[in-house]
């Protein structure tokens, strides 16, 4: 059965029609702005119109539709919470939809399509194909992530399953839009690592910039940079490896760039670990920006 997919972001929609689950080979792929700006009720119809074209295109009908988004469908109460698309926010997104396109959706979060994505048709098959959970991270101008146990995505009983980037990590982090205090993301996220670096030198730089600085050995407050960023990413891991002990670590996002991630990130896990070594595995990405909505196709 052909697998319709939707990846909701703040600019653009995108929509894939893998050919199957066993087989997952794009056999069409477009996108067009969300124009989210427009409001709630215009994201419903942009998401009509998408699964409209995505039949017209492929000659195929969507039984079924999964759709990754901003934020999390609370369990609870039924609405989104948590997006940063915040017109989405406070609706039953999935039973709007549902009406909407007249056919079952699935929804997740992009960190969780990112993870299965991976997990079942990325990194993950060509280095342990018998993974049993896999840890999703991105890494960029936030800091999420999403687990896949059993080939199958895990919200969570409120729907934050893999939020580590909202675990404590440090004071030094100060306050979070999120209402708490020294989260992992104000920590190691992209615009906190520049942040630090505003504040060592004065200087206002990119990520990119700072890294290459680093890389050159000859700007000292670069290199303290990444060195901070190697040691706090050694902590924020190491919670999450001695709670759930996943067989493989997938770090996404602009962050999950840096080199240094893969060779001093695992051994700065490992002094923090409940084990006298660190078996996880940490791979890179393979599909790069097509995660998203191939993940969303995989719900």
């Amino acid at each position: 059965m052909a697998l319709f997919g939707i990846d909701l972001g703040g600019t653009k929609l995108e929509g894939v029609v893998l050919e199957s689950r066993e087989n997952p080979v794009p056999l069409f792929r477009t996108r067009f702005p969300t124009e989210a700006h427009l409001g709630y009720q215009h994201i419903v119809q942009q998401i009509v119109r998408m699964k409209e074209l995505l039949q017209q295109e492929s000659g195929l009908k969507a039984e079924y539709l999964g759709i990754g988004h901003p934020g999390t469908l609370d369990p609870n109460t039924g609405v989104i919470k948590n997006a940063n698309t915040t017109v989405l926010n406070q609706h039953p997104f999935d039973q709007d939809l549902s009406q909407a396109l007249g056919i079952p959706v699935r929804l997740a979060n992009d960190a969780n399509c990112f993870a299965v994505a991976e997990a079942l048709m990325g990194a993950v098959p060509e280095v342990i194909p018998n993974a049993t959970a896999v840890f999703g991270v991105i890494m960029g101008t936030g800091v999420g992530g999403g687990w896949v146990l059993h080939g199958k995505v895990r919200n969570g009983r409120q729907g934050i399953g893999g939020e580590w980037g909202h675990n404590f990590l440090d004071e030094s982090g100060g306050s979070c839009y999120c209402g708490h205090q020294g989260c992992v993301e104000n920590v190691i996220s992209g615009p906190a690592l520049e942040r630090y670096y505003l504040g060592q030198t004065g200087e206002k730089k990119s990520l990119k910039e700072i890294v290459a600085l680093a890389e050159s050995g000859n700007d000292p407050a670069a290199i303290k940079t990444l060195d901070r960023l190697i040691h706090f990413f050694g902590k924020a891991m190491a919670v999450v490896i001695n709670i759930m002990d996943p067989d493989v670590v997938v770090l996404g996002g602009g962050v999950g760039n840096i080199e240094r991630l893969y060779t001093d990130g695992p051994s700065e896990v490992q002094k923090h670990l409940f084990n006298h070594r660190i078996d996880t595995v940490f791979l890179r990405p393979k599909l790069g920006d097509s995660a998203g909505v191939f993940g969303a196709a995989l719900l």
